[in-house]
């Protein structure tokens, strides 16, 4: 009834059972060697007349791309000599792997009941091209009312209506996917370990990959398996194509999986020469933070790989044109972020292991200690870099896995000093000239933190800036130096706050006084008395909208008939992304969001967007560009601002007036096409 035969391998044994012999490899087939080995006991089976196989797939964890063609390769043999093979005992992410490269289309993979083994399908399945929404209430994932919902929305958004289904959170992201893929007629995955081949996932370069979104699975034969979060993107497929030279077949799977892997899988290696490059000749750090004390990195430090990456870290940054770099642990791998234009991408994710080396580095140019882990550390690094200066603030903090590190860029090429460049509309910048213009009074940005308000501050200096005028400023750290300007900073770790230092600023014959931040109730009172007494006192707050300093400074303890005196006016505002002009493309504005705003008298309403390409991180945005609302004090706000105003009455007084805030302002760059009405939504939501 049976038969049993050593193979050649003794890490592979046959097996005669009835009419199928049963190959048992106990290694999995990954590289040349496994597979020799597998191969040469198949064919001592073939040579002794046996023509069935079943290769037992108990003990294989994983199997990459020559495995898969040399499988396909024995079938066409065997069944040639009337024979086959099949495979059993397969563990589920390699039936995946078989199910998406086709090789379960080719061999049988057998269940546990010795039965060909299939992936589960729906109970119900619309097949390729039927609709998004018809499918997923064919497999009873959502109702008919849901899809009529989300179709109105997609009209008013302009987003794709899987996108409005899962942000809804009526649908899983997953069984949106399947869904989509079903639709599209391509595999959906979950990439991860072991499914995909690392030896092929190399053979697209990897900025390419980044920038495309794209990570080769397998290369089966001729074919490479591409996941992609965009499989019905020709352009891109056909490029990866002339690329790899050979034909590509679409997996759907998640962006930020995709990513994920991007950045994890590379070497250090990789990562020091091929992501980042080579660091310019003019990169240089100050050792020493004197000004104008420039100091050439050492040669022989120079030479060191963690060294080299630092360097090579702080120029990217700089050239990308980010605001800060965070450094963050993690149990298995360090991660790399850059903020640009106020949201966080990963740059690159190096083994954990280097963490600790970089950290120690920034530290040693930040002039701390090195052997302090434990408690959180501040200093200045400072770099010169493209030609120019470039200062950063380190910021380190003990966590589970380590010391995060955020370091601050402060490129002063970048700042914004003149208030006809900070994207006012001419309404707004005409108001804000009025504000500055005037002798005495409080002046108030506010914004959350990263909208630019500083930014705004020292402009509206730059602007008063004179020889015949005292400015004075009080600063938490002192971010640009201007002339003729007296800026003082703060330390609280010495007792130096902002009410202290204000004190004694009026005693030094100042007209004009820059606050940096309103925090407490001592520093307002302060600052609003110094208005009252004949200073120009500028200063940010933290509020949602420009009306709603005036209940925060209330709240804090400032008298409302002293604030209603001094207060000139209230600046809200906040930072959107501009469209990348590299991928910007034009559109008609749907009918639902021309109904919605009310645009029926413009005629046809053009809008733009960004598809994403290299140059924006395939963000579809690149730079930003500031909104604005301007708050005037008049008779009618003042006498409102004694009697102590609750926010709705304070809201009912701008909508009489009809005032523009920050939304109105969002939108009307929105029509002009330098952002979207998505971004502006996104800042503006309180």
């Amino acid at each position: 009834m049976s038969q049993t035969a050593e193979s050649a391998s003794s890490q592979v044994n046959c097996v005669r059972i009835g009419v199928a012999t049963h190959v048992t490899p106990a290694f999995s087939l990954v590289g040349n060697e496994a597979l020799q080995d597998l191969l040469v006991a198949v064919e001592s089976c073939i040579e002794s007349g046996d023509f069935k196989l079943i290769i037992d797939f108990a003990a294989v964890q994983s199997i990459d791309s020559i495995a898969i063609s040399a499988l396909m390769d024995l079938q066409d043999r065997l069944l040639k000599l009337g024979g086959w093979v099949k495979v059993s005992g397969h563990n589920s992410m390699i039936g995946e792997v078989a199910e998406i490269t086709g090789l379960a289309d080719y061999i049988a993979f057998l269940n546990s009941d010795g039965e060909r083994d299939r992936k589960d399908q729906e109970d119900v399945s619309s097949g390729p091209g039927a609709r998004l929404g018809d499918i997923l209430i064919a497999r009873g994932l959502t109702s008919q009312a849901r899809i009529d919902e989300a179709l109105k929305l997609q009209d008013r958004l302009g987003k794709r209506m899987g996108q409005i289904i899962i942000d809804k959170g009526w649908v899983s992201e997953n069984d949106v996917l399947r869904a989509l893929s079903e639709q599209l007629g391509v595999p959906f995955v979950r990439v991860r370990p072991g499914l995909f081949d690392p030896a092929v996932a190399g053979l697209l370069d990897r900025s390419v990959a980044r920038r495309l979104c794209v990570l080769p699975l397998f290369r089966v034969r001729s074919v490479v398996y591409l996941a992609s979060p965009k499989p019905q993107d020709m352009p891109l497929l056909d490029e990866v194509a002339e690329r790899l030279q050979c034909v590509i077949r679409p997996v759907l799977a998640r962006k930020e999986d995709v990513l994920k892997l991007l950045n994890e899988s590379l070497s250090v290696d990789e990562m020091d020469f091929d992501m980042i490059g080579d660091v310019d000749e003019d990169f240089a750090v100050v050792e020493n933070i004197q000004i104008d004390d420039y100091a050439a990195i050492d040669e022989v430090a120079a030479g060191s790989p963690v060294v080299n990456l630092v360097n090579s870290i702080i120029q990217r940054a700089v050239h990308d044109g980010a605001s800060d770099i965070h450094l963050e642990p993690f149990r298995t791998h360090s991660r790399i972020r850059f903020r640009i234009d106020g949201l966080l991408y990963e740059f690159t994710a190096p083994r954990v292991e280097l963490h600790p080396a970089l950290v120690s580095r920034l530290k040693v140019m930040a002039n701390l200690d090195i052997a302090e882990r434990r408690m959180p550390q501040d200093g200045r690094i400072q770099v010169q870099t493209q030609g120019r200066s470039v200062d950063l603030r380190f910021s380190s903090l003990p966590g589970l896995y380590g010391e995060k590190v955020v370091l601050r860029v402060l490129d002063k090429n970048q700042a914004i000093l003149d208030v006809n460049k900070l994207g006012m509309t001419d309404a707004n910048l005409g108001a804000f000239k009025d504000l500055l213009e005037s002798s005495h009074g409080l002046i108030l940005v506010t914004g959350p933190t990263g909208s630019g308000k500083t930014t705004s501050l020292y402009a509206a200096l730059n602007y008063l800036n004179s020889i015949e005028k005292n400015t004075v400023t009080i600063e938490d750290p002192v971010e640009y130096q201007i002339d003729i300007i007296n800026q003082n900073e703060v330390r609280a770790a010495i007792g130096l706050t902002f009410a202290k230092i204000l004190k004694h600023v009026l005693r030094q014959d100042p007209d004009i006084v820059m606050v940096g931040e309103i925090r407490e109730r001592e520093t307002a009172e302060i600052a609003v008395q110094a208005a009252l007494t004949g200073h120009l006192v500028l200063s940010t707050l933290h509020t949602n909208d420009a009306v709603g300093a005036v209940t925060r400074l209330i709240d804090m303890g400032v008298e409302p008939y002293l604030l209603s005196s001094a207060m000139l006016g209230v600046v809200g505002q906040r930072l959107v992304r501009t469209i990348c002009p590299k991928c910007k493309a034009d559109f008609l504005a749907p009918t639902g969001l021309v109904e919605q705003f009310h645009w029926e008298d413009k005629g046809e309403v053009k809008l733009a967007k960004g598809s994403g390409c290299e140059d924006c991180y395939d963000s579809g945005y690149k730079g930003r560009i500031g909104i604005h609302e301007v708050l005037k004090t008049d008779t009618e706000l003042q006498k409102l601002i004694i009697s102590n105003p609750s926010r709705d009455e304070l809201t009912a007084y701008l909508e009489q007036r009809d005032f523009d805030n920050l939304f109105a302002d969002g939108i009307d760059r929105a029509l002009r096409r330098l952002t979207t009405i998505e971004e502006v939504s996104r800042v503006t939501s309180v």
